[in-house]
This record gives structure tokens, C-alpha cells and sequence, in this order.
């Protein structure tokens, strides 16, 4: 759910339903690398709700797009992580002989 202004579309806070502290403090993360966001922030009204609310303010751009260009962000971000791990392992894996590996 979107709460912000229809006259500035530039700022506006988010609420997602279940999510926590790790997916808004990483999306909080990215944000803050885009030139486009004046700030970024999350907060969480209540610990026993599963929701977090996201602050986003640009410079001109319509929040909700930086928003989503964030969490697209976000994603290649954790697919590179997870192939660079992936590749880490396999490389690992094929350098050791059957003896050398405790598994």
C-alpha cells in the first residue's frame, strides 16, 4: 500500500506486509545508491506486526518507480551473490581430491 500525495508523486512512504528488518534494511541499501533518492528509510510501527513502512523521496522521479527500480536492483544484486557462492563452491569441490575433503 502506497501513502503519499497525488500532487508530489516524488515522496511517498510504502507499507509492505510481511517483510522485516532484512528485506527493508536491504532495500533501504540500494536505494541509497540511487542518484535519483534525496533519502530512504524504513521503520517498524510495531515488533509483533509483520509489515515495515518505506520512506522515498527523489529528486524529481515518481517514488514508487525508484522504489521498484530498487528491488530490481536488489534482485541482480542477490543473483550475482548467489552465482559468485555457487561458483566458489564448484570450484572448491573440483580443486580437492576425494581424500582431501572432510564431508
Amino acid at each position: 500500500m502506497e501513502h503519499g500525495s497525488y500532487s508530489d508523486l516524488s515522496k511517498s512512504t510504502f507499507c509492505l506486509v510481511d517483510e522485516d528488518h532484512t528485506f527493508a534494511n536491504s532495500v533501504r541499501f540500494t536505494l541509497n545508491q540511487d542518484p535519483r533518492v534525496t533519502f530512504s528509510g524504513y521503520s517498524i510501527p510495531h515488533p509483533s506486526e509483520n509489515r515495515v513502512n518505506v520512506r522515498v523521496q527523489t529528486t524529481g522521479d515518481p517514488a514508487s518507480e525508484v522504489l521498484k527500480d530498487g528491488c530490481q536492483d536488489l534482485m541482480l544484486i542477490c543473483q550475482h551473490v548467489r552465482s559468485t557462492f555457487e561458483k566458489a563452491v564448484n570450484d572448491f569441490k573440483t580443486s580437492k581430491t576425494g581424500d582431501d575433503m572432510d564431508i
